[in-house]
C-alpha cells in the first residue's frame, strides 16, 4: 500500500530538498500537514548561490494545510518556481502569513499555484477584500 497523508512536525527547519524527497518518496500522497515555526536555513544561501531548484509536483494532492507553519513555507509552498500544486487543491492557512508571503495577494509567483485551489480556509480571517477572488478564481473561502 501507498501512503497518502502525511503529518509533518519539528523543531528543526524542513529544506526545499526535503520536500523534494517527500514528493518522490510517496508520489501517491493525497494529504499533507506541515507544523513547524522555524525558517528554513538554506533559503539565503540559495539567494546567493542563485541555485536553481527543481520545482517540486504533488500530482494527486487534495489538501494541503501550512495553517501552523513559519511563513518561509508559505512560499516554499505558494512560489511556482519552488513547487506545482495540483488543479482543486483544498489548503489551509493563516490569513497573516499568506498575506504576507503574496504580498497583499498581489505577487506573481504565487498566483499560479494560487489559481488551482479550490477551497481555501484561513484561520483567524472572517472578512475579505474584493481582490482576493481575483488572485483565487476558483476557490471558496471559510
Amino acid at each position: 500500500e501507498c501512503v497518502r497523508k502525511i503529518s509533518l512536525f519539528d523543531e528543526r527547519p524542513f529544506e526545499h530538498d526535503f520536500f523534494f524527497q517527500i514528493s518522490q518518496s510517496f508520489p501517491l500522497l493525497e494529504k499533507l500537514i506541515l507544523i513547524n515555526q522555524k525558517p528554513q536555513n538554506n533559503k539565503q544561501l540559495r539567494k546567493l548561490k542563485n541555485q536553481n531548484l527543481s520545482i517540486i509536483q504533488y500530482p494527486y494532492l487534495l489538501q494541503l494545510d501550512i495553517s501552523r507553519a513559519y511563513k518561509d513555507y508559505y512560499e516554499q509552498f505558494l512560489f511556482d518556481n519552488k513547487t506545482c500544486l495540483p488543479d482543486s487543491v483544498r489548503v489551509y492557512m493563516n490569513y497573516r502569513l499568506a498575506k504576507k508571503a503574496t504580498r497583499n495577494f498581489r505577487r506573481i509567483s504565487s498566483r499560479n499555484n494560487c489559481a488551482k485551489m479550490s477551497f481555501v480556509h484561513f484561520h483567524y480571517q472572517s472578512n475579505f477584500p474584493d481582490h482576493l477572488k481575483d488572485y483565487f478564481p476558483h476557490a471558496k473561502f471559510f
